[in-house]
């Protein structure tokens, strides 16, 4: 994993009807990222934010694929700069915005890796599966559908960034943590062949087992591994600043041992962290666990 970091923020929240999720990647600077990694070993450099367009400037568009070309546009730029930052020699951290990010994000790595033969694997941390597309979402708000589109499913705007599709093989993508699911993600996901752990696998097996085949799927036969934390994959108690909180989460705990087992792979591409929500919050709680979750993803260790 490379000892070099650069941090992006994408301060985007069309994908997603409740607002204040664009001032997420603020929150968890303020809550002490940087100087945090730094003191890790790590030589951090903050780019700053990518543009992103606000809703009061904009109308919603298709009502079954809300602020598509908006997301789009924003989602391009940044698979620029994480590629770019993969081409430096340094590890992307992006900090959301909703989880319509994670198509910028994964799209950066693949196109890096796909120009050097390679693939990218993918784990998904999040209470919800984030596999509808325009005709089977309830809402039409694209934060519920990128998990698909890195898939190839859903709009071309989104499915085809960088010019191909899919981003990532349903053979090395792998849901963790999964609680919420419309019943058309249900068959969706089945029928792509994504590996799917709910918090029930985690109650029977433990995070350790689950998490270390999660692993073991997303590294088979890859260059490494992309990982997307959805803040709401851990329980509201310990997270409440989430657009949409869902109760039964992985515990304080669990989340951690979730990412601690992921820096020991030492297959690390990239990290994101989406959906903190400030207004949301309770004096920035949420932020700051983003920031102990990222430091335990990066290698900080009890003792």
């Amino acid at each position: 994993m490379a000892r070099k970091i650069r941090i992006i923020g994408v301060p985007l929240d069309l994908g997603q009807d409740r607002r204040g999720v664009d001032m997420g990647p603020s929150a968890v600077r303020v809550a002490g990222l940087l100087p945090r990694l730094e003191a890790l070993g790590y030589e951090t450099k903050d780019g700053g934010n990518v543009e992103a367009a606000l809703a009061e400037q904009r109308t919603v568009g298709d009502p079954h694929a809300k602020y598509l070309k908006e997301i789009a546009r924003s989602c391009q730029k940044q698979a620029d700069w994480v590629k770019k930052t993969l081409e430096d020699g340094a590890l992307p951290l992006v900090l959301g915005g909703d989880h319509s990010i994670a198509i910028g994000t994964v799209s950066g790595v693949s196109a890096w890796c796909r120009e050097r033969g390679k693939s990218a694997g993918l784990i998904w941390l999040d209470a919800h599966g984030d596999f509808n597309t325009p005709a089977t979402s309830p809402s039409g708000n694209i934060h519920g559908m990128p998990l698909a589109c890195l898939l190839g499913l859903g709009p071309r705007e989104l499915t085809e960034i960088g010019g191909f599709a899919p981003k990532v093989a349903a053979a090395n993508t792998v849901l963790v943590g999964v609680h919420s699911l419309d019943r058309e993600e249900k068959r969706l996901l089945r029928e792509a062949g994504v590996k799917v752990f709910t918090m029930r696998d985690i109650d029977e097996r433990g995070m350790r087992s689950v998490v270390e085949e999660a692993i073991a799927v997303a590294s088979n036969g890859t260059e490494g591994i992309c990982v997307s934390l959805d803040m709401d994959f851990i329980d509201a108690t310990h997270a409440p600043g989430v657009g949409t909180p869902v109760r039964g989460g992985a515990t304080y705990r669990e989340a951690h041992l979730a990412l601690e087992l992921i820096a020991d792979s030492g297959n690390l591409l990239s990290l994101e962290v989406v959906e903190v929500n400030p207004v949301l919050d309770e004096r920035n709680r949420t932020a700051e666990l983003a920031v102990e979750l990222i430091l335990s993803a990066l290698g900080q260790k009890i003792f």
